[in-house]
């Protein structure tokens, strides 16, 4: 997912790519060293002087491959495979447990996951998208695709429409408010523990704002 607002997410299950032909191993082999090669140049060169030509001869690819795999550069620092896998993991929940439990749960085991390097990636991306217009622009568009796979789970979870009016803005709320922590956690210099952050999120959506004061 572009994330889930910028946090890779693991799991100890079988991930989708366990699961894939040589072919599609591949694909993902050649966008997981493109990305590689694009956060180690911006860290050593910054964002706007790394050019795709660059991102290509670390990634041992050519510049026409690079595009075929991301459209912009900003697809390269924000796209990852884990939609599949948060999709499973939350599928993978009790039936009769509250929606944001669950999603607490799948939030809280997604971030207790992280390796070193992941947790260094995911600072350089919420730092990214405070720093450079562009990321915060791309990362905002892409949150529909995540919203969309919420609707699905949400409207499989309670029966309701997935499309319908009220699941969609319930998705887009969460998206938009997991964004907003990510941006915030960056803003303050990732001091903040960031799965604090997501469960005082949560908290939000569910009770609304705390009591003035």
């Amino acid at each position: 997912m572009a994330t889930m607002a910028a946090t890779p997410a693991r799991s100890t299950t079988p991930t989708p790519e366990h699961r894939l032909g040589l072919r599609e191993r591949k694909k993902i082999k050649t966008r997981t060293a493109i990305r590689d090669a694009t956060y180690r140049l911006i860290r050593e060169q910054g964002y706007d002087t790394t050019t795709i030509e660059q991102i290509a001869e670390a990634a041992e690819v050519s510049p026409s491959t690079v595009f075929r795999y991301f459209p912009t550069k900003e697809d390269i620092v924000l796209t990852d495979e884990y939609d599949p896998v948060i999709e499973e993991e939350l599928r993978a929940r009790p039936a009769d447990e509250p929606w944001l439990d669950s999603l607490r749960h799948v939030m809280r085991r997604a971030l207790g996951l992280l390796d070193t390097e992941e947790r260094e990636v995911t600072r350089l991306r919420t730092r990214l998208m405070v720093e450079v217009p562009a990321v915060r622009s791309r990362m905002m568009e892409s949150m529909s695709v995540t919203g969309r796979l919420l609707c699905r789970v949400i409207g499989e979870r309670t029966g309701m429409d997935p499309d319908g009016l009220e699941v969609r803005v319930y998705a887009m709320a969460l998206m938009g408010g997991l964004m907003e922590t990510s941006l915030y956690w960056a803003e303050s210099g990732h001091r903040e523990d960031l799965a604090e952050l997501v469960d005082r999120t949560l908290d939000v959506l569910e009770h609304g704002l705390p009591p003035e004061g």
